[in-house]
């Protein structure tokens, strides 16, 4: 192990599912305490679940990374590269006398574990391959059966740590059976494969879910049987949905790849992870940059997490309105030729449409969908009004075909037309909207009649106007 002082942490997903929050707001901890000390983030992916482990998940938890700007300074490592290690590693500690080979199998593990429970006792592994402990019952290694190497636990005492979130947490060693640490295949188990890693990459600070807490003691007896210093560890609070049950796919979106399709941009969902658990006074807006100056485990909450969609949408909001305009129109331009069927042409420049519609989407997709109004050639409304109504739209019409064409003169003619007419300014512009655009609500209409243009909206006006004269 590395004896540098440079912090050195990881984030080690298995390759069984998409990145989730929970597993998003891990990675986000661990690379913004490596990057705040100038350290290095390590990228490893645990994938000795065989069955479940997939190389679609794998390119989605790194495509997921990469689009939170959570940059990895070593790996991808791959633990299934790595069975020559860990088997040796496990040799040696059969040397040394801290593990050994056991040859029980399932089913009778099941047998024991059921009688166990009908005792009263906790179901466990009773030890019986201990070597001393098969000499005694005259147990036999079958030939024809390969072994698993199990961890030699100690059975008296305790084990304990200071936890950087958690304060001082301890474990009795007698709640604790020997664990594997190899399977007869080669392949690591969790706890031996994460040790050995962590060892390997001289990792400084283990940053996980507090889900993990009852396997660190486990951990920490396999680093202290190989003679290595601890990592510090902190465990950080899971993350519960709106109604206080752990957060699934029933609140809604929980991957990260989810919430990228469903529009949101990828600096408000990292301010939203560093909201899950931790805090800065009072900041709601937390842009990376400050997340890496201020995060620190001192003001991660030891409770659960709550996770709000409403306020994940509103901080998305917050993020789309600062966002420079000829970025929101690439993103919103993709949206748009799919729901088109083509590029959006013939209308106004999209940046224009975004820079005035993006104060009031909380989504690119919510964009993409309020700037189809712009582009999509729809029929335009045929409104029922009162005659004087209809007087002042026919008005209008007359004045604006010579009026400059900018928003600021477009308003005069509208507060013209309107105090003419002795109406007031909603009977007027609401039926205008809805002949002009189809839509009962839309941005400022002096504005939305700028982009339309000129011909699209007298054009349209004339429709309304004919319809109601026939």
């Amino acid at each position: 192990m590395s004896t540098a002082s440079t912090v050195r942490t990881r984030f080690a997903p298995s390759p069984t599912g998409f990145l989730h929050i929970g597993g998003a707001r891990t990675a986000l901890f661990s690379w913004a305490w490596a990057r705040k000390h100038g350290g290095k983030f390590v990228l490893r992916i645990e994938d000795t679940d065989l069955e479940r482990s997939t190389e679609v998940s794998v390119n989605a938890i790194l495509e997921s990374m990469k689009w939170l700007g959570l940059d990895w300074d070593e790996g991808p490592f791959f633990q299934m590269q790595r069975l020559d290690r860990y088997k040796a590693v496990a040799e040696q500690l059969i040397a040394a006398g801290h593990a050994y080979r056991c040859w029980m199998t399932r089913g009778e593990l099941d047998a024991l574990r059921k009688e166990q429970a009908e005792k009263g006792a906790k179901p466990r592994y009773d030890g019986r391959w201990r070597p001393e402990r098969a000499k005694a019952l005259g147990l036999v290694a079958p030939a024809e059966r390969a072994p698993v190497i199990r961890f030699r636990t100690p059975e008296e005492g305790s084990v304990g740590w200071s936890d950087l979130v958690k304060g001082a947490i301890a474990f009795p060693n007698a709640e604790l059976d020997d664990l594997v640490l190899l399977r007869a295949d080669g392949v690591p188990t969790y706890n031996f494969g994460v040790v050995v890693d962590d060892l390997d990459m001289a990792i400084t600070h283990v940053i996980r879910g507090d889900d993990h807490v009852n396997n660190t003691p486990r951990q920490i007896h396999i680093f202290r049987a190989l003679g290595a210093a601890l990592p510090e560890f902190a465990h950080v609070p899971m993350i519960l949905g709106a109604d206080g049950e752990r957060l699934s796919k029933r609140h809604g979106a929980v991957s990260v790849t989810q919430y990228r399709d469903e529009g949101f941009l990828p600096e408000a969902l990292v301010n939203c992870l560093a909201r899950l658990g931790w805090s800065h006074g009072n900041d709601e807006m937390l842009p990376i940059g400050n997340i890496v100056k201020w995060f620190d485990f001192a003001h991660v909450s030891r409770s659960a997490a709550q996770f709000d969609p409403a306020k994940a949408l509103w901080l998305n909001l917050q993020y789309i309105k600062q966002a420079d305009d000829a970025r929101l129109a690439a993103l919103v331009e993709p949206l748009l030729e799919r729901a088109l069927g083509r590029r959006p042409a013939g209308g106004p420049p999209l940046e224009k449409v975004v820079a005035l519609l993006k104060d009031r989407a909380n989504t690119i997709v919510h964009l993409a969908e309020e700037a189809m109004l712009f582009y999509a050639q729809q029929e335009p409304a045929r409104v029922e009004v009162a005659a004087e109504v209809g007087a002042a739209l026919a008005a209008l019409a007359q004045k604006l075909k010579g009026a400059a064409w900018d928003r600021a003169s477009i308003n005069g003619v509208l507060r013209d037309v309107v105090k003419a007419s002795g109406l007031k300014m909603p009977q007027v512009l609401m039926p205008l909207r809805a002949v002009v655009t189809g839509r009962t609500q839309t941005p400022p209409i002096d504005a939305v009649l700028e982009l339309l243009g000129r011909d699209t909206v007298l054009a349209r006006l004339e429709r309304q106007l004919q319809g109601a004269s026939g």
